[in-house]
């Protein structure tokens, strides 16, 4: 057995809104499974978060977003999983609203939903978010809008 240190990995995760709604995913493989959270995945080597949420969003969704753009980080530790991320939170527009499970092992359901009205129980990490455990702490105000344009 190696005995290797333990290092948080670093995820990203990508809000996409339509017509007042959010784009979740209900997990399927890994830690978290039967969590509702947006898409997103680890970030690869040499990938930029902006290119890592246009591509999670994509190969779990079949959703295609632009427009890019970052919002915030938590720290998320999964103290039963023994796993620790940091976890980029960006922000994407689509102009398609079309979801579809892409990767049937990795995402159980999608859907688009009113954030006033979330299913249950969610990720931790989408959790931290919109409990203002993030940095920075005011982005868990406005998760679900762009502060600057008007959707």
């Amino acid at each position: 057995m190696i005995d290797r240190p333990m290092v948080p990995g670093v995820g990203v995760a990508c809000i996409v809104m339509r017509a007042g709604r959010v784009l979740l995913i209900r997990r399927q493989r890994s830690h978290g499974a039967g969590t509702w959270s947006t898409p997103g995945g680890h970030l690869d080597f040499g990938e930029t978060p902006t290119e890592c949420a246009i591509r999670e969003t994509a190969e779990e969704t079949g959703v295609r977003v632009s427009s890019v753009e970052f919002l915030a980080v938590t720290n998320d530790v999964f103290a039963d999983a023994g796993k620790h991320y940091i976890t980029v939170w960006m922000r994407g527009e689509t102009e398609d609203g079309t979801a579809r499970i892409s990767d049937p092992a990795e995402v159980a359901e999608v859907g688009w939903f009113d954030p006033a009205a979330l299913p249950a129980p969610l990720f931790l990490s989408l959790e931290n978010l919109l409990a203002g455990r993030c940095l920075p702490p005011d982005a868990a105000a406005t998760p679900f809008r762009w502060s600057s344009r008007t959707h």
